[in-house]
């Protein structure tokens, strides 16, 4: 795990570092002549500093959490079949030994329920199954683990956004207010602040939002595989159990 959160680490300073080029003065350049960076670089100055930096660390925050959750799950998502049917052939032979090892060396939550079912096979059937239930709900929590936060920086992002609508609208009125006078011309700066704050904060929680549901189909089809894979557990339990009863 120091691995993931080491990477996740590293995206936040590289994009930490991108926002702190955008917080600084922009050169701007003839709109002909205007790369894609330059041009969202003085459209991030123009929709007000404060308010887009705090939009960028929301995304910044969020997509260090998405990318620490999909190192995870795709290290959770193992092969089940390979797993069971190893267990399998191990207790065909009657070694429980050998089929504990193989729970115990292959990673993944579905691994490490069999491990805990195998480990008081020689205390009933019962104890088995609320063991892998128990610890099946464990490893579901670990899953979920930081959802709750990506989901925060989703509303957070257009709450922001908004906010700074709000504001550039005070803005927009208090020119009025000095100038006198409801021209365009007056009001213009006042509204692109509201304007692109609210396009900054919606573009952010759209995209972590397509991530947040990538993640949350991935973490279905696991939790899926682990229920698959504890009644399989279940059943190759109870045949080894008629096949090598327990000795009076």
């Amino acid at each position: 795990m120091k691995k993931v959160f080491t990477k996740a680490f590293l995206v936040v300073m590289a994009l930490g570092t991108s926002v702190m080029t955008f917080a600084q003065a922009p050169e701007v350049a003839p709109v002909a002549e205007q790369s894609f960076h330059q041009a969202l670089k003085v459209k991030f100055i123009e929709g007000s500093a404060d308010f887009m930096s705090l939009i960028a660390i929301a995304l910044i925050l969020g997509l260090a959490f998405v990318l620490e959750r999909i190192i995870y799950l795709n290290l959770a998502d193992t092969n089940s079949k390979k797993l069971l049917k190893g267990i399998e052939d191990a207790l065909a032979k009657n070694d429980v030994e050998a089929a504990k090892a193989i729970a115990r060396d292959t990673r993944g939550p579905i691994a490490s329920i069999a491990y805990q079912g195998l480990m008081r096979m020689d205390q009933g059937i019962d104890v088995v199954e609320k063991s892998i239930v128990s610890y099946g709900g464990v490893q579901g929590g670990l899953l979920e683990k930081n959802l709750s936060w990506i989901t925060l920086f989703i509303a957070i992002a257009p709450s922001l956004g908004f906010l700074g609508t709000v504001v550039g609208m005070v803005m927009a009125f208090d020119k009025i207010e000095q100038v006198g006078d409801i021209s365009p011309t007056v009001v213009a700066s006042g509204m692109k602040v509201a304007l692109i704050t609210t396009v900054g904060g919606l573009i952010v929680a759209l995209i972590l939002q397509v991530f947040y549901n990538y993640l949350l189909s991935k973490l279905e089809a696991i939790l899926n595989k682990m229920e698959d894979a504890s009644i399989s557990l279940l059943d190759l339990v109870i045949k080894y159990n008629v096949k090598h009863p327990k000795q009076a």
